[in-house]
């Protein structure tokens, strides 16, 4: 049985109500977001596009960017899926996706749209789950997605439609951070692959269940994590990666 592609549509209205209600997002989102913005390269041409926008929060951080996810929504700029992306040859600098990867059943079909659309030295940046000891049981016990573990991953170059909905918060581990699927990469250099601690985050509840922690804890809890980082096998919790163009 396969889930519509609607169900993605129904998860951003129910992310944009807790947004609005909890602040404690905002807070842990701002700093996600900075992690993301330094691993963006100026120099490199052509307009940055964040793929799955969901509420477009990257905006409020890079005004410029274009935004774009599967259904129309007020504050987005285009609607588009990452195996069919409506822009020319070469003429994106960067492609944003924000806990996207993992909703990939074909991640090199991405990929090679990505290629077309990317400049020279284009870069995709990937913010993403990372299964650790640690963080299994709040991804597996707590959250509504699968973590699909030991499920087949596609490499296949082509995701025909129809698309179903897909979810599996252990691929960007198992893909960028575990030898599983060595050499899957083709045409591709990975400058920057971040697997970091972020109980504050997994405490926050995220948009779907309410927080474990008041606010003024955060900075507290994220110097904690700035600590446990140090081991991401144990505690690691997310992860950032950033890929370049050969």
């Amino acid at each position: 049985m396969t889930t519509p592609l609607t169900q993605h549509q129904a998860e951003i209205e129910s992310n944009r109500r807790a947004w609005e209600s909890k602040p404690l997002l905002h807070k842990i989102y701002a700093g996600f977001y900075d992690q993301i913005m330094a691993l963006i390269d100026p120099k490199v041409e052509g307009r940055i596009v964040e793929i799955g926008s969901g509420l477009g929060s990257l905006r409020t951080y890079l005004p410029q960017a274009i935004a774009t996810d599967l259904f129309q929504n007020p504050w987005l700029d285009a609607v588009c899926d990452g195996y069919e992306l409506p822009f020319r040859d070469g003429s994106l600098s960067h492609l944003v996706l924000f806990d996207v990867f993992h909703h990939l059943r074909a991640p090199n079909a991405f990929l090679r749209e990505a290629r077309r659309v990317l400049a020279a030295s284009g870069r995709v940046i990937l913010f993403e789950p990372f299964l650790s000891l640690a963080s299994w049981p709040a991804y597996g016990l707590f959250h509504h997605e699968p973590v699909a573990w030991r499920q087949p991953i596609s490499l296949a170059e082509q995701l025909p439609r129809p698309r179903d909905y897909y979810a599996a918060q252990g691929n960007t581990t198992r893909l960028f951070f575990r030898d599983e699927f060595a050499g899957w990469l083709k045409g591709w250099e990975v400058f920057h692959a971040e697997a970091f601690s972020c109980f504050y985050y997994l405490l926050s509840g995220g948009y779907v269940k309410p927080a474990f922690y008041p606010a003024r804890w955060l900075e507290l809890l994220r110097g904690v994590d700035a600590k446990l980082s140090r081991w991401p096998k144990l505690f690691g919790g997310r992860c950032l990666v950033g890929l370049r163009a050969r």
